[in-house]
């Protein structure tokens, strides 16, 4: 989950107005914080330079360009969603010998087995592009591996036609369009199930839904940055009582927003500079992250349609999966988590290792909620241990890094801290 940003610069009806301003001061309690930061920077560099900057970055990265084959899946309500495969063309078969088949029988030959394939699900505002460094990785390491994008966001559908109340998402239903994805694009052989914030709850209602899938496919889980519930009392690194105002608010500000969906999005052009400094605080916590990754992310984050930012965000409060937890016990599990995420704090990945005593857990230094882009050296090499442990990758294989978020002259990180788990009491 990525806090979303939005402006608005166009007036209102009075109303609308009405029902917006406390809310708008609320969010403006939120937002000073963050806001003081970027303030400083505009007062020592220019906009015309700023934008400058900003179209060199977006030339220069080569995030976002890895593709795959393309596929479409189709979720219980009819959405389209896109997803991609990663593989290398299977070599091809040697003839098998001739054997006489006894008694006339028809003799049935045994194929190969299925690969393992590593599906990924990506968070909230994002799509599959934020696994850019893991992607790399895993297809130099010739790892069968699925990307999808959520309903609503990347290039798949945002399902059928709202009414003029909106149509909530629930994370139930993202459960369903992961297992629609699995079916088109993996339908067979051993499955490692991957997700990022919001794509960790997705994991988490796949298991609720589809036990059996899990007991019968799954050989491998990895939970990154994510929550099994509780959300409703993160507070952000923000004062209490504003957080509260906001949540009382927001829900019904956002729903507006999304009626008024053109509006807010010239809003948000132009308020561009402003909201980079917010999404990059509750995005990263390092301050030595390469400012094309920062950017990277802020273009994936701005992207998401603030009709689909409102129809998301009820779900987050109600979302727990605590319970379903329970499905991966025996499975080799890799939790990890950023030190200085503010969006879905460590202390909740530590609740998940507790639900599963057998987990890994990482906890990243200098880390915030995009741990996969900020540290990707320690998620790779994370991950790539645990497909090893599920089968995907052979005892000797190794899995680079493939790219950093810090300078070459920048000294070597310390080790991340791994936390064995307590066992329930």
């Amino acid at each position: 989950m990525v806090v979303a940003a939005t402006g608005v610069v166009a007036p209102a009806p009075r109303a609308w107005r009405r029902t917006t301003g406390l809310a708008g001061a609320a969010i403006g309690v939120v937002a000073a914080g963050a806001a003081a930061g970027v303030a400083v920077e505009r007062l020592t560099m220019g906009r015309g330079i700023r934008r400058r900057a900003r179209l060199a970055l977006e030339l220069t990265g080569p995030y976002g360009a890895l593709r795959g084959t393309p596929g479409t899946a189709y979720a219980e309500d009819g959405t389209a969603l896109h997803y991609e495969v990663d593989e290398e063309p299977a070599p091809a078969p040697e003839p098998a010998p001739r054997r006489r088949r006894l008694f006339g029988g028809r003799r049935r030959p045994a194929g190969p087995t299925p690969p393992v394939t590593v599906v990924l699900s990506h968070g909230y505002c994002l799509n599959q592009d934020s696994w850019h460094f893991q992607r790399a990785a895993l297809r130099s390491a010739g790892v069968r591996a699925v990307y999808w994008d959520q309903r609503g966001h990347g290039r798949s559908g945002r399902g059928p036609a709202r009414d003029g109340r909106g149509a909530p998402v629930t994370i139930d239903q993202l459960g369903g369009d992961l297992k629609a994805v699995i079916d088109a694009a993996a339908p067979a052989g051993p499955l490692v199930l991957v997700g990022h914030s919001m794509g960790g709850m997705t994991v988490m209602a796949l298991a609720d839904r589809f036990p059996e899938l899990v007991r019968e496919r799954v050989a491998g889980v990895a939970l990154v940055g994510t929550s099994s519930g509780g959300l409703g009392e993160v507070h952000f690194g923000l004062p209490v009582a504003g957080v509260n105002a906001v949540r009382r608010f927001l829900p019904g500000v956002l729903r507006a927003l999304g009626r008024r969906a053109d509006l807010v999005e010239r809003g948000r052009r132009a308020t561009a500079d402003l909201f980079a400094g917010i999404i990059t605080r509750y995005s990263f916590a390092s301050a030595e992250v390469d400012p094309v990754v920062t950017r990277f992310a802020e273009r994936m984050i701005e992207s998401t349609p603030i009709d689909v930012v409102a129809d998301f965000y009820p779900a987050f409060d109600e979302h727990d999966k605590t319970a379903a937890l329970a499905r991966f016990r025996g499975l080799p599990v890799l939790i990890v988590s950023g030190e200085g995420d503010l969006v879905t704090p460590v202390g909740h990945s530590e609740t998940m290792a507790r639900e599963l005593p057998g987990a890994e857990l990482v906890r990243v230094p200098d880390a915030g909620h995009l741990v996969m882009l900020e540290h990707p050296e320690v998620v790779n090499a994370r991950l790539a241990d645990l497909l090893t442990r599920a089968g995907a990758l052979p005892g000797a294989a190794t899995v680079s890094s493939h790219g950093s978020t810090r300078g070459t002259a920048q000294p070597q990180r310390p080790e991340p801290r791994r936390t064995e788990p307590r066992r329930p009491r």
